[in-house]
Formats: C-alpha cells, structure tokens, sequence
C-alpha cells in the first residue's frame, strides 16, 4: 500500500466515527442509554487513535483532496456534543428547565468553541475546556447526582469554555504524557465497563471513572500552577 492509499485510509477510519454517532443516536432515540455509551466509547477510540495515524503517514501531504481536521471537528461535535446533550435531556436525569437550559448551553457554547482559532496552546493542549460532554455525560450517568448540582457543573464547564485555562490533551501533550495516556486509557475502560453493566450503582467503574475524570480535567490547570523544570 503506497504512502497516499495509506493516508486516505486514516481519513477512511476517520469517518467511521459519524457511522458511530449515527449508532449512538438511534440507540439514545430508543432510550437504550448504555448501548448508546458503548457506541460513544467506540467512537472515542476511533477519536484516540486517528490522529497520531494522521500525523505518521503525514495526510496533509499523501491525501489533501479531504481535510481531515473538518471532518474530526463534524464527527466530534457529533459524538462530544449534540449526542450528549441529547441524552443529558431525555434521559430525565435534568428535568424541567434544567434540562432546557443544558441543552442550550452545551450546544451553544460549544459550536463557538469549536470555531475558535485559540483552541489549541503551543504545547497541543486546549485553551479552556474542549467541550468533552461525552466524557461528562458518562459520569452524570454513573454518579446521578442531583440535577441542581449537574446544572452547576455544566455552566462551570461551558464559563471555562471561555477561560485561559489548560486542558490536556492526552495524546499530543507531552508533559506528563507518560501518566495522561494510560489515564485516557483508563478512563475509556471504565466507561466502557459502566456503560456495559448498564451504570449500576455498586459498580466498581464508577470509582474508576471518578479518579481517571478528575486527572484528566485538573491536569491541565495543574500545569500552568506548576513550573516546568528545565535542564540546564
């Protein structure tokens, strides 16, 4: 397989996470929330996974007909956002205006975000929370906390949208990267595991996604608070 076959196939792969969007959607239609999350999680592989396959067989250069960062944001705002938002909704787990005012929030918020030409820092983290509803979504299902509390949760989010600060990205920043990429790892696992066993309430994934969320959102903002040790 020469070099440009090589990269249209990443862009291939790439687009196998709208099938699984659509998956995930007809299974929120019907309600069937854990297989939706299954079909998410799956699509968060792909997300993981394409882009370092990108970046190897250069797709910029080998495949240029097909831009591959527009159609990881199309698929990304699928999966990460309206999804979510979605099954935040309908799920009854925000009801009344909670719920109104999540969806409208998440959903606004983020198609500005995904717009911003800031997203990005210089060492490939994000600037302000990427708009990664899924990975909250997951833990709203596992957790079911009182819906006044997601409600805060959600706005906190959406205002750090807005903030200069740092989220890492697991893959691509490269401090700490050797404890971020067996999180992100661990985080798929155990949403994977909740999600399966249909979020029950005794299940150990639950702590696990506890611990993998909190390293994942707070890395980031832990950076900037602690200076990077140069060599001399």
């Amino acid at each position: 397989m020469n070099h440009s076959a090589r990269a249209y196939s990443v862009h291939a792969l790439t687009a196998t996470g709208a099938v699984f969007a659509m998956l995930a959607m007809l299974a929120a239609v019907e309600m069937n929330w854990a297989l939706m999350f299954l079909w998410l999680v799956v699509a968060f592989l792909v997300d993981g996974v394409d882009g370092p396959l990108a970046r190897r067989y250069d797709v910029k250069k080998n495949a240029p007909i097909i831009d591959g960062v527009l159609l990881d944001l199309v698929i990304d705002y699928l999966t990460y956002v309206f999804i979510p938002a979605y099954a935040l909704f309908k799920s009854g787990l925000l009801p009344d205006w909670p719920g109104w005012i999540v969806i409208i929030v998440v959903t606004f918020t983020s198609a500005l975000y995904f717009a911003d030409t800031r997203m990005k820092t210089k060492d490939n983290s994000f600037s302000g929370f990427p708009a990664c509803w899924n990975m909250v979504a997951v833990v709203v299902f596992a957790l079911r906390p009182p819906p006044e509390v997601t409600l805060i949760f959600v706005v906190l989010l959406a205002i750090a949208m807005l903030l200069p600060l740092k989220f890492i990205h697991p893959m691509r920043t490269e401090r700490w990267r050797a404890v971020s990429i067996p999180m992100a790892a661990a985080w798929t696992f155990f949403a994977g595991w909740a999600a399966w066993v249909n979020f029950h309430p005794q299940s150990w994934a639950h702590w696990g996604l506890v611990i993998t969320t909190v390293y994942l959102t707070f890395a980031g903002i832990a950076q900037q608070l602690i200076p990077e040790r140069r060599e001399r």
